[in-house]
């Protein structure tokens, strides 16, 4: 465990003078008074040995058999148990050398000891890295954060944030805090709600974002904000995603263009990586791709760009082809879309067989391919497929003997879609390497799409983007070809942030959300007090906000967010240590002026 230089000299009391993992032969024949939880201790035939642990690592104690009062009092501590120890430093003999840890050299014959806190049996070990249980570790958390790995990733995320509030603070930016109490928005996800004690029947909501206020300090004269920003939505967790709450570092700049939030954003991940790991990223600056562009090339908008496999659209090979299934898609709207595995035309019956359960999982009708053998293709489709055909394949795709091609077809972004997913099912196959980090930015995406159910257009993703081409743009062109100024930020197929350059004029807003369908009088109720904000003087600006859980989730190696968090919930968005969420009692729902309407299945558990 590792701990800031220097950060002991000014924590000399009477517990400690020193720390166990700073410990070498510089402080041979020196006494020390040492202070932690024990660790592990062995008893050697009348020698007491305790590994010690404090924040900075672990120093052998050793109790020498004529210290009788000493022995007593620690033969029958349980690990984990607290103590204070003064002792002399000496070296160790060669043959008990331990190069594993930096005090290795070294151990502490101890005069004194202090118990502190008699520790009971615990739930687990924490000095052994066991596999223990989701819902045991959650539980008793501030155990599980004792132990090594855990321990160093709230340290290391500590870290973080002190690196990226001095690299914003070097580059002009402002530390500014904004509201945890604000107003419900009707857009986004899920808002948790927190009712009001002096004003009967409303409610307070928990921030998504602090995408408003952040616009609005823009609109305030600021020019450079950030904020390590605590967001609140009540959603499904996932591996990448912690429910209820998780952090960001939320930044927003005035009189800036695309490339302006491009370079800062590139060079705080270049300075963090660098500083902070040894990984190593794998092009700089970034690569730009666009929406329409990833989405043909990999089916997703976040896109792993290790994983060595693409798709490649094939729609025109099958113009007129006597295979229906193909001849259908390519009409305007549809698309055949082809990705080649190499060296795997060979592979058993069982490797197609859910590679095609996985596409069914995904929304297809099934998975078809065309293996090339050394006798000529083979497959459940090559008989529907002319000699011109496949052979007009192979040279497109560069196939070779021993290849499997695989294909979808149907309308444009389900196929680009549920081909992505093969991609990523197939992402396995592969040998990635962990210390490169491919970032990438996704750009120019839709401000509209069609919502078909509906028949009517409507806003794709941020409705508060500036639209390419600004009202010439939105007066002019096809509504589902204009694009946004908003951009992704994806590294190892995991997005880490949204961000756009805002629409900060008020005409431009009003007509983008009239051809969605939306009146200036919504408009004005939904948003009016960002409108008038507008209409007072708004300067052009843009941000992002990169998620701080899941940087630290890259830069760590870590496959779950819970991982870099020091007291997640579950799953189940409950926090297990805490017994939250929790009933309360009728008098606090007595004063919020509420009543429960509970599921019936609940209802007995209704506070009494």
């Amino acid at each position: 465990m590792s701990l800031a230089p220097g950060t002991e000299t000014d924590l000399q009391n009477r517990f400690r003078s020193h720390f166990c993992g700073r410990l070498n032969t510089e402080y041979e024949n020196k006494q020390v008074r040492l202070a932690g939880w024990i660790h592990r201790n062995r008893d050697h035939g009348g020698l007491i040995f305790i590994d010690l642990r404090d924040h900075t690592g672990i120093a052998q104690l050793i109790i020498q058999p004529e210290k009788q009062e000493l022995f007593q009092k620690v033969e029958r501590l349980h690990v984990e148990s607290v103590i204070a120890v003064q002792g002399t430093v000496v070296k160790r003999s060669e043959e008990t050398l331990n190069s594993r840890i930096p005090s290795g050299a070294i151990e502490v014959l101890v005069d004194d000891v202090q118990v502190e806190s008699h520790a009971v049996a615990l739930p687990f070990p924490v000095a052994d890295e066991l596999q223990t249980s989701e819902e045991l570790r959650l539980t008793y958390r501030f155990l599980d954060l004792r132990r090594e790995k855990i321990h160093q990733n709230i340290v290391f995320r500590s870290q973080l944030i002190s690196k990226v509030r001095r690299y914003l603070e070097d580059h002009g930016f402002m530390e500014i805090q904004t509201p945890i109490l604000t107003a419900s928005s009707p857009e986004g996800a899920r808002d948790f709600l927190v009712p009001s004690r002096l004003h009967p029947g409303k409610f307070y909501a928990l921030p998504q974002a602090p995408q408003q206020f952040k616009q609005l300090l823009m609109v305030s004269g600021f020019p450079r904000y950030f904020q390590i920003a605590p967001c609140f939505r009540d959603e499904d967790a996932r591996a990448d995603r912690s429910p209820g709450e998780f952090y960001q570092v939320d930044m927003e700049m005035a009189f800036i263009e695309q490339d302006d939030l491009f370079e800062i954003l590139e060079g705080m991940l270049r300075y963090l990586t660098e500083t902070m790991s040894t990984k190593r990223i794998t092009q700089f600056p970034f690569p730009r791709l666009s929406y329409r562009d990833v989405m043909n090339r990999f089916g997703s908008d976040k896109p792993d760009l290790r994983v060595p496999l693409e798709m490649q659209d094939v729609t025109e090979l099958f113009v007129g082809s006597s295979f229906k299934v193909f001849a259908s898609n390519t009409k305007e709207g549809s698309c055949i879309k082809a990705m080649v595995l190499k060296g795997r035309g060979t592979e058993s019956r069982q490797f197609y067989d859910k590679a095609e359960k996985r596409a069914r999982e995904l929304g297809a009708p099934g998975l078809a391919y065309v293996q090339y053998r050394e006798e000529g293709p083979k497959g459940p489709i090559v008989k529907f497929l002319s000699e011109a055909e496949l052979s007009a394949l192979q040279e497109r795709l560069a196939i070779e003997t021993g290849d499997v091609v695989f294909f979808g077809a149907g309308k444009w972004e389900k196929t680009c879609k549920i081909m992505g997913g093969i991609r990523e099912y197939f992402s396995d196959l592969f040998e990635l390497d962990r210390d490169e980090l491919s970032f990438c930015w996704i750009v120019d995406f839709p401000l509209y799409e069609l919502d078909e159910k509906e028949s009517r257009i409507d806003f794709s993703h941020n409705p508060f983007s500036m639209p390419q081409g600004e009202m010439d743009a939105l007066d002019t062109m096809n509504p589902l070809d204009i694009l946004a100024y908003q951009y992704d930020i994806v590294c190892n197929g995991i997005e880490l942030s949204s961000g756009a350059i805002r629409n900060h004029r008020p005409d431009i807003m009003y007509r983008a959300f009239e051809i969605a369908g939306y009146s200036k009088e919504e408009v004005d109720k939904r948003f009016g007090h960002m409108i008038e904000a507008f209409k007072m003087g708004a300067p052009p600006h843009g941000g992002i906000a990169p998620g701080l859980d899941r940087l630290v989730m890259i830069l760590r190696d870590e496959h779950n967010i819970r991982e870099v968090i020091a007291f997640p919930m579950n799953q189940q968005a409950q926090d297990l240590m805490m017994s939250a969420p929790s009933d309360v009692s009728r008098l606090q729902l007595r004063e919020l002026h509420l009543k429960l309407d509970l599921p019936v299945e609940t209802a007995e558990q209704e506070p009494g």
